[in-house]
């Protein structure tokens, strides 16, 4: 059965969902991008929560409550710094896709809305990293029952496009 998975282009703290990803930083506190804008819209109790999370390393996830958002959990993945693509990022980059989805089964959510990871201010490339997306959940969206609906989130029309291109 394959699951829904589509792309849209808006704010993921507004979105009414079981889970968002955050695309976090190691040390699990408010960042820049989509890391800062989801700590901002929960407020401050997340920062109290996520400290005892870090280090975070990357691929690895942690869950939390989603506070003030519409969404019930965040669950937060550190994703590769992009190093010209020879240090690993690629198979990095996979790696938070599957287990992020893989989290999001674990903790019963049936929506899942997730940011472009690493395709901000950790300088992925958004074609490439739309890819590794697109391709990541579509393989791994049919392992997990309880997931019915997964949207990758565009934060910009390049981005969404790119995801477009991937998924059709």
């Amino acid at each position: 059965m394959t699951k829904k998975i589509s792309v849209i282009l808006a704010d993921i703290t507004a979105l009414g969902v079981d889970a968002i990803v955050n695309a976090a930083n190691e040390g699990m506190a408010a960042g820049g991008g989509v890391d800062g804008a989801i700590h901002k819209a929960a407020g401050p109790e997340l920062v109290r929560e996520t400290v005892k999370y870090a280090p975070l390393y990357v691929a690895k996830t942690a869950v939390t409550s989603g506070y003030n958002l519409k969404a019930k959990n965040i669950i937060h993945t550190v994703g590769p710094i992009y190093r010209q693509g020879d240090s690993g990022e690629y198979i990095a980059l996979e790696m938070c896709y599957r287990n992020v989805i893989k989290k999001a089964a674990e903790i019963g959510a049936k929506s899942l809305a997730i940011p472009a990871i690493s395709a901000g201010v950790y300088g992925f490339p958004k074609e490439r990293a739309a890819k590794i997306a697109a391709e990541t959940c579509l393989d791994e969206a049919d392992k997990h029952e309880s997931i019915e609906e997964i949207l990758l989130v565009a934060y910009d029309p390049e981005m969404l496009n790119a995801y477009k291109k991937y998924l059709s």
